[in-house]
């Protein structure tokens, strides 16, 4: 049977590395379920693999939209079935990439059937959201479904509106209650996690911040300014800069906020993959030659 291999875990755990290493050595390409790395107009901030590593194997879904396309994981769940039924036929294993666990969910396991729209209910929260602020929201989220509030990108307002929408047509149920009822995959999935201790990834992941400042973030985000309210753009490493910008922050203290949100951000990843039980975890500083021996024992 074709096989999936998804590489999930918190961001700077070194994903597309190990990524790479498997493509390399099962022969095969890589699609990208980061929702962050679909854009072309970001690079930087989204850690977008760089021309080295976009040619030592081959990849997919990496900036191939724009930050001004209406794109969401619905439509990525249709593109992704599309290009993997092409590329399983002429390889028996394809390699998936990404820590957005909503997206690695729907490529491999479909999305929920959940209800559609409100239009009265979403006006609502929208009114609600701009005149309150985003807290509106999130007390909103906290008290109709604490669990799924551990797990939600608690800063972005479309997720959150979706989220209170889709629970105030349930008639009660919690968002872990209307899992279920998904399509059938004609392929199985092999997942693989990579984590660390807390305060190693955390050290991860402020040098990470550190480099992407190094490299021009503030250059690609003064670029994006004008642009600032569009939902792509309200994402952790953004977000903040546009305060700076805005004199609202402090560059020393809008750097903080990225790291900050960014270790919330982490940790609000681990708490969605932990939920998945066929993860097989792998501690970032193991070698990729253990890694793609298990892999390849497995899908043997």
């Amino acid at each position: 049977m074709k096989t999936v291999i998804a590489i999930v875990g918190p961001t700077a755990a070194g994903k597309t590395a190990l990524s790479i290493a498997l493509a390399k050595a099962l022969k095969t390409e890589i699609i990208s379920a980061d929702s962050r790395q679909f854009y072309k107009e970001m690079s930087i901030g989204t850690a977008v693999p760089d021309k080295y590593e976009l040619a030592a194997a081959p990849h997919h879904f990496i900036q191939h939209k724009s930050i001004f396309d209406d794109y969401n994981v619905g439509n990525f769940e249709q593109e992704f079935l599309a290009l993997s039924g092409q590329l399983f036929q002429k390889h028996n294993t394809l390699i998936l990439v990404g820590g957005s666990g909503l997206y690695i969910d729907a490529a491999c396991k479909g999305l929920d059937n959940l209800p559609g729209r409100n239009a009265q209910i979403r006006t609502t929260l929208e009114a609600g959201w701009q005149q309150e602020g985003i807290g509106f929201l999130q007390q909103k989220l906290l008290k109709l479904d604490p669990e799924y509030y551990a797990q939600v990108d608690l800063l972005n307002p479309h997720r959150l509106i979706r989220a209170i929408e889709i629970l105030e047509q349930s008639g009660g149920k919690k968002m872990a209650d209307l899992q279920g009822n998904r399509p059938q995959r004609d392929f199985k999935t092999l997942y693989i996690g990579l984590n660390s201790s807390r305060q190693h990834l955390y050290d991860r992941i402020n040098k990470r911040v550190d480099l992407m400042m190094a490299n021009g973030l503030l250059e690609e985000v003064k670029k994006l300014y004008p642009h600032k309210n569009l939902n792509a753009l309200k994402t952790v490493g953004y977000r903040e800069l546009f305060h700076y910008l805005d004199g609202d922050y402090s560059l020393d203290f809008a750097v903080s906020e990225i790291k900050k949100n960014t270790r919330r951000f982490a940790k609000r990843q681990l708490t969605w993959f932990r939920k998945n039980q066929a993860i097989h975890w792998f501690d970032i500083n193991d070698s990729f030659d253990k890694i793609i021996t298990f892999a390849s024992e497995q899908i043997r």
